[in-house]
């Protein structure tokens, strides 16, 4: 009788966990991957599917945190909404057939075209500059990273903030609980005693730990002054820092923006740490001064554009996969990781098919066997439709970027997978200019030369074995 009732509950709950995923859940094959694995294994992955899998886009918290956004939104727009109307004008030549991207429904990705944006290569060359601008800093500094470690390069930077701080200049600095775990609580209350801001941003609590570990804020942003800006893949660590000292090589890439565009990396920065601190930070012109909108700083238009479990749309996502059905004469991505839905195949397949050649590099060396092995997967279609695939082997690249006809640059910290699209905070820079496309060129010229070209003949010679795994793994692709 005691077995007859536990497996009547067992089965009721399997089945409402089950009708739950189905109603929650929108991706078919995420669905699908949470109930094999709640049928076939079902007290862990339950725990799992709560765990990892239940979808916080629409959640109260995060609802919250939506509503506070457009109203802020809705204040700031009513004084760029007339500027990117100008912009647009000026710009029709400028932006042909490619947009502007990611102006869906004129969201909060505005276009500016007074931008100077620097490409900075590895950390060697991004926390030169960084520590620059920030030492210059007169009215504020904003800085939220996923990774950030009080080793030599994070110690430097803390002592800066310090340095500010004790001179009166407002320092807010967010950072995310899980990526930068590594960070002291010494290091922490150092910069607390000195006068930073210093928040977590959705901090790892016990009982709602694995739903918060889901969710990660993985962008990387400073803003110095409300006209000085930096965005991109490199995280604050030494290890990003080629100097003779890390084992593994790692290639990297960042941008530092000066001009209009920091307007909308402040206007993210500042819901985030509203978001996170509980203040309430007014959007004034202390943080937003339009003048920066008449100003000279150069002529590189620019879009930053952001999404997360605090966006409505994956907006990142629907910019790359709009970018690529756009194109006409090539692609070249580079990504660490590589795990995309299927939106991004099609999109990729039809610009194959389309005779618009496709480069793509991926890591030789990666700092995940699992996720490496996910992205092989993805290989084979890939070569079978013509797209020249890459593997990096002078170290770990970790760079996020895509060009789209030597013309449209992204740069970011997005990568091209399912967990940056649907589940990360994430934001990434849209730069419509050859001048950096050619700057990036070159530089994915230059990572050619140290990567080896996939070669389809021997791709499928790879043992079954091999294979197999690699399949295995892939049938948990959708909850990576």
């Amino acid at each position: 009788m005691d077995t007859l009732f536990y497996y009547i509950v067992y089965s009721i709950v399997v089945l409402a966990v089950c009708l739950r995923i189905l109603f929650k859940t929108t991706s078919t094959s995420k669905a699908l991957a949470y109930m094999l694995l709640v049928i076939v294994v079902p007290l862990l992955r339950i725990f799992l599917y709560f765990s990892f899998g239940d979808n916080y886009r629409k959640k109260k918290l995060y609802l919250k945190k939506l509503q506070f956004d457009h109203e802020s939104y809705t204040e700031l727009k009513r004084h760029l909404i007339d500027y990117e109307d100008e912009i647009l004008s000026r710009n029709k030549e400028r932006l042909s057939y490619f947009g502007p991207l990611a102006n869906y429904r004129k969201t909060e990705s505005l276009t500016s075209d007074n931008n100077r944006v620097s490409l900075l290569i590895n950390g060697e060359s991004k926390f030169s500059e960084v520590i620059k601008s920030l030492k210059s800093a007169k009215n504020h500094i904003h800085i939220e990273y996923y990774i950030f470690e009080d080793d030599e390069i994070g110690n430097a930077i803390g002592d800066i903030l310090i340095d500010k701080a004790q001179e009166g200049v407002e320092v807010r600095f967010i950072y995310d609980d899980f990526g930068s775990s590594k960070m002291s609580r010494k290091f922490i209350k150092k910069l607390k005693q000195h006068g930073v801001e210093i928040k977590a941003f959705y901090k790892i609590l016990f009982i709602p730990f694995a739903n918060r570990l889901n969710y990660r804020n993985h962008r990387k942003i400073i803003v110095i002054d409300g006209d000085i800006g930096f965005v991109g893949g490199i995280n604050v660590s030494d290890q990003y820092i080629n100097c003779g000292k890390n084992k593994l090589y790692w290639r990297d890439t960042h941008l530092k923006i000066q001009g209009a565009s920091v307007l909308n990396l402040q206007y993210i920065f500042l819901t985030d740490w509203n978001f996170c601190s509980g203040q309430n930070i007014a959007f004034t012109s202390k943080y937003f001064d339009f003048r920066i909108l008449k100003e000279t700083y150069g002529n590189q238009l620019t879009q930053i554009v952001a999404s997360g479990p605090d966006s409505n749309y994956p907006n990142i996502m629907y910019t790359i996969i709009q970018a690529i059905l756009l194109s006409k004469k090539s692609i070249k991505i580079t990504t660490p990781y590589f795990i995309p839905d299927r939106s991004f195949i099609d999109a990729i397949s039809i610009a194959a098919l389309s005779d618009i050649k496709i480069q793509l590099i991926l890591p030789g060396v990666s700092d995940s066997y699992i996720i490496n092995a996910a992205s092989n997967t993805y290989v084979q279609e890939l070569l079978d439709i013509g797209v020249e695939v890459y593997k990096y082997e002078k170290g770990f690249i970790h760079a996020k970027t895509m060009v789209c006809d030597d013309y449209v640059c992204f740069i970011g910290t997005a990568n091209m997978d399912n967990r940056s699209f649907d589940l990360n905070f994430e934001v990434n820079a849209l730069v419509y200019d050859t001048q950096l496309a050619k700057e990036l060129n070159d530089n994915f010229e230059q990572d050619l030369k140290v990567s080896k070209q996939v070669n389809k003949i021997e791709w499928e010679r790879r043992p079954l074995s091999v294979q197999l795994i690699e399949k295995l793994v892939n049938l948990f692709s959708a909850l990576m």
